[in-house]
């Protein structure tokens, strides 16, 4: 009999927490990192991952599920294939996010956004704001991990399989740095300047 599959089993297994000391795209640091490429590398974790998510949304009519390169890209296509429906990523062009390769929305289409790991949700955000503009009906977020504690700037319904609370901090405020320990940046996006 096969045996069902359980994100935190999955989550362990593969790798996806990393302990250390991390700049986050936000400009925080953090003790701990939710690498869920570790995860995503795996078809058969990635795909249920991807029904786990649709499932959450099943309630809903969606025409296309869209995430945010690179970190939204894997799992946004797994959520598309669960639903049965079309998938497109958007990706940063000198900082700004855009729909390229021509990928396009149309005017009224339902628009599930989906990224891996949400912390302050800004870039699923920026994607949100990308779609609106261009007259899609954004009807929901999705991810895989929740680490935002509910401080979000959504104003859709957002669901995630797993809630997770990691402590971050501001640099000027970090106990990591004040005891010297190298800071990693991990993951593909520039940190947020704080001007």
């Amino acid at each position: 009999m096969k045996q069902e599959w359980n994100l935190s089993e999955a989550l362990i297994r593969t790798g996806v927490v990393k302990e250390g000391h991390f700049l986050l795209s936000s400009g925080r640091h953090s003790q701990q990192y939710m690498q869920c490429a570790q995860l995503l590398q795996h078809p058969a974790d990635a795909e249920q991952a991807g029904q786990a998510i649709a499932n959450l949304f099943r309630d809903m009519e969606i025409d296309v599920v869209v995430g945010p390169a690179l970190g939204g890209v894997v799992i946004a296509h797994e959520v598309a294939r669960a639903l049965g429906v079309r998938c497109l990523f958007a990706e940063r062009k000198e900082g700004v996010m855009e729909l390229r390769r021509g990928f396009e929305v149309e005017k009224g289409e339902r628009v599930l956004a989906v990224e891996d790991v949400v912390t302050t949700g800004g870039s699923v955000q920026e994607v949100v704001t990308l779609l609106e503009g261009m007259g899609a009906d954004v009807v929901g977020i999705g991810s895989i991990v929740d680490r935002s504690q509910g401080k979000t700037p959504f104003t859709v319904p957002y669901r995630a399989l797993m809630p997770i609370e990691i402590k971050c901090w501001e640099a000027e405020n970090c106990p990591l740095c004040a005891k010297g320990t190298p800071v990693v940046k991990p993951g593909s996006r520039t940190p947020i300047s704080k001007k």
